[in-house]
């Protein structure tokens, strides 16, 4: 059951939240981060602690390599604000319906 919610979770976040790089949008799922993502965030959502200082240190958590991994960015940095206020908006959702 947890495996699908994932699944889900990430096909979400994947096809609504991008990487903003240089004006060029990259969607998590063509990053390859979103599956990542919801496995960081599933156990925040089942447990209910949810917060919006919770998601960003997460998003801080995970690395994004830049240049064939001669830099990492924390994802974080990389997310519009529009885009960490979709996802906080998404989690919420897909919390209440768990």
């Amino acid at each position: 059951m947890a495996s699908q919610a994932i699944d889900a979770l990430a096909a979400e976040i994947g096809d609504n939240v991008y990487i903003d790089v240089a004006k060029w949008h990259l969607y998590l799922s063509n990053a390859h981060l979103h599956t990542v993502l919801a496995e960081q965030l599933y156990p925040v959502l089942a447990n209910n602690e949810l917060s919006e200082e919770k998601l960003l240190k997460l998003l801080q958590a995970i690395p994004v390599k830049l240049g064939g991994g001669k830099r990492e960015v924390p994802l974080a940095d990389l997310l519009p604000m529009q885009c960490q206020v979709v996802l906080m908006d998404l989690l919420e959702e897909f919390q209440r319906n768990l």
